[in-house]
Formats: C-alpha cells, sequence, structure tokens
C-alpha cells in the first residue's frame, strides 16, 4: 500500500504489480521485463527515477548518503520494531536528529521523509498528546510532511495541539 501511495504522490500512471515475499513481508515488484524487485527501498528508489524526481533521491553524495541511511533505518528498525520499547526509542532517534533539521537529510525533502512519514503513521494515530509532546521534533516534522502536497491522500490526519495546555507560570 506505502508504494502505490508513493506512486500516486509521484504522478506515476500505478497499474505496477505488487507482492510480498516470506514472512518478513518484504515487498515485490513484478517488472514486464525480467526478474522482479524487492525490497522497500530499491522499488521506492525505482519510482523515484522513473518519475525523474531524482531530487528527492539527494543532490551531493553527503545528502545522498544520508536519505539512503535514513531508508535504511526505517526498513530495518521501523518496520522490525514492534514493541513499546522499539517504538520509544525510534521515536527518541529521530526526536534527537530533527533537532535542527527540518527534514531528515537537512533542508531537503526527500524519499527518506515521505517513507518514514507513511512508516511511523500508524504510531502518531496512537500517541497521547503527552507523548507527542515528549517528542516535540518529530511533532514538528510529521506534522510539516502530512501538510506537504500529495504526501497523506487517504491517510487519516494527525492531530497537533498547537498551543500547550498547561504552562510553567502560576
Amino acid at each position: 500500500e506505502e508504494l502505490e501511495l508513493l506512486e500516486r504522490l509521484l504522478g506515476l500512471p500505478g497499474g505496477n504489480k505488487y507482492g510480498v515475499q516470506g514472512e518478513r513481508k518484504v515487498p515485490v515488484l513484478q517488472t514486464n521485463n525480467g526478474p522482479g524487485l524487492t525490497g522497500l527501498m530499491t522499488i521506492a528508489a525505482h519510482l523515484v527515477r522513473q518519475a525523474r524526481k531524482d531530487q528527492l533521491l539527494g543532490s551531493t553524495a553527503e545528502e545522498k548518503a544520508v536519505v539512503q541511511q535514513w531508508l535504511e533505518y526505517r526498513v530495518t528498525r521501523v518496520n522490525g520494531g514492534s514493541s513499546k520499547e522499539d517504538t520509544r526509542t525510534i521515536l527518541k532517534d529521530l526526536n534527537m536528529h530533527l533537532e535542527d533539521k527540518v527534514y531528515l537529510a537537512g533542508n531537503i525533502f526527500t524519499l527518506a521523509d515521505i517513507l518514514m512519514y507513511y512508516g511511523l503513521h500508524h504510531i502518531m494515530v496512537d500517541l497521547t498528546v503527552q507523548e507527542k509532546e515528549k517528542y516535540l521534533n518529530v511533532s514538528r516534522w510529521f506534522n510539516h510532511i502530512q501538510h506537504y502536497p500529495g504526501v497523506r491522500q487517504h491517510l487519516s490526519n494527525v492531530v497537533f495541539i498547537k498551543n500547550r495546555l498547561y504552562t510553567n507560570a502560576h
């Protein structure tokens, strides 16, 4: 489903046939010519190139590496993370990383932001207001990405309270 969302976001015609393989449900894209492509990162990068939106993969060598790093993190940590403890670690990691950044790769919107958004959506939906405040940088980033044109599509809007309900001043 995530790859279909990405296809629509990229403005591709769709109609690709996706499947999954193995117990870890690794995505597979059936191509017309030759063997299928396997793995979320591989297929997503392929779709980005197909749509001729290579800037989503980063412009400089360093940006490309950072995008790759976060895509790997997304596949190894976010997909694998199922326990409350894993989720907390992921949110803590991201919160620290996003402290001085608008996007995961710094100041440019990339494929890493898109796939991380899709990967975290089900987690963010379930967070309490207090938890969202605890991970303020993640909340700011997530809210920004969900309002990025074309990203959210049919996914539910995650609400973030703009003003603090309680202040320390009495």
